[in-house]
């Protein structure tokens, strides 16, 4: 098994994660030192040509696998949201393949909200767990975990490109996320930095120039 890690945090402006194979062990960990969030955004761009189930985002907790996590459901147009192991889908979107992507998730704790925007669209809101999410968390991307930071499932793992990876513990506002979709500037994430981003890779991902694939 391939490992490379940066203690020290990387700028990846410009950057994209290539995950090129199916792979039950290929994976990007983000590193962070936050363990209580009450509330959360999530954003990321990515770029498939996968109609089967694919995990993008999972953050466990050693008490919660799925404390965080995002799910593409096979060939429905549907996202699988899910916050402290309980799960809903965000039905009838669109994700054309071979198209960039841009999705942002929020929730928060005091009502158990949370709410997906996907190519500059805003969903319903749905009601998925109340109460704060707690522990030192392992968050990976290209892989759904199962267990604190395993059980991967070949034919559940990313195969494409993610860039653009920020997560704040706070709600953004409508007019911030529309301008992370627009590709405008934005405040960087104060969980994960695109900007400044501390990672390891586990297997044959590499870091490609975005100018290169887009």
């Amino acid at each position: 098994m391939i490992a490379t890690c940066y203690a020290v945090p990387k700028d990846l402006s410009g950057k994209v994660f290539i995950f090129p194979r199916e792979s039950n062990r290929d994976h990007v960990k983000l590193l962070t030192s936050q363990t209580t969030f009450k509330f959360v955004t999530t954003c990321l761009r990515f770029h498939t040509d996968l109609t089967r189930n694919y995990g993008l985002f999972s953050l466990a907790t050693p008490s919660e696998s799925k404390a965080v996590a995002l799910f593409k459901i096979d060939s429905k147009d549907a996202i699988v949201m899910n916050v402290r192991n309980v799960g809903t889908g965000f039905q009838s979107l669109s994700f054309a393949p071979n198209t960039w992507h841009s999705m942002c998730a929020t929730w928060r704790s005091d009502n158990g909200l949370a709410q997906l925007w996907v190519d500059g669209k805003a969903t319903i809101k749905r009601f998925i767990q109340t109460g704060a999410i707690t522990g030192a968390p392992i968050t990976i991307l290209g892989q759904d975990q199962d267990s604190y930071g395993g059980g991967f499932d070949l034919n559940q793992s990313f195969i494409g490109m993610i860039t653009k990876v920020h997560m704040w513990s706070h709600i953004l506002t409508a007019a911030e996320i529309k301008r992370y979709m627009d590709d405008k500037h934005i405040t960087p994430g104060n969980v994960f930095n695109w900007g400044n981003l501390e990672y390891e890779i586990t297997g044959q991902i590499s870091v490609e120039e975005e100018s290169e694939v887009m």
